[in-house]
């Protein structure tokens, strides 16, 4: 399971999940299994793509991604998940990231410290673009004048 959490959640992203597959309905029931002890029994669940939308390249997000056509269209995929106890705001990280870069926003999502040494990085500047345009979509997204407008898949329920 590749998942992290932030230590205070709460902000505009509480951590990432990683699935193994672009099945993220198959490996559901292991990331609801995963966030039971954080946050309760698990009540609802909110995405802000359908399931035909493309995913988002974040490894064309790195140095050069202001150069690349279409860089930056997609949005962030971003979860709600609603427990008993608490609830997150997650990003989805495409199951075909680079592993490095896919680590390294793992880390960043759940503010875990990161080296000197790797701050100095492409990577750790790639993951923080890519940081940085999934706080402003879950902004976005969560902001209530602006709810009324934007796409939400929900399964209640659960």
């Amino acid at each position: 399971m590749r998942i992290t959490l932030a230590r205070v959640l709460g902000g505009d992203i509480d951590g990432a999940w990683w699935p193994h597959s672009a099945s993220v309905a198959a490996e559901l029931p292991e990331l609801i299994g995963a966030l039971h002890r954080p946050l309760g029994e698990i009540v609802d669940i909110k995405i802000n793509w359908f399931p035909t939308d493309a995913a988002p390249d974040l490894d064309s997000m790195g140095h050069d991604a202001l150069s690349m056509p279409g860089s930056r269209r997609r949005r962030q995929r971003l979860m709600v998940i609603n427990g008993t106890r608490r609830r997150v705001k997650l990003l989805v990280i495409p199951h075909l990231t680079m592993p490095a870069l896919g680590l390294m926003v793992l880390r960043r999502a759940a503010d875990l410290p990161v080296s000197d040494a790797r701050q100095a990085s492409r990577i750790f500047e790639s993951a923080n673009r890519i940081m940085r345009a999934a706080q402003a979509q879950s902004a976005l997204w969560t902001a209530p004048a602006h709810n009324a407008h934007v796409e939400t898949q929900s399964t209640p329920g659960l």
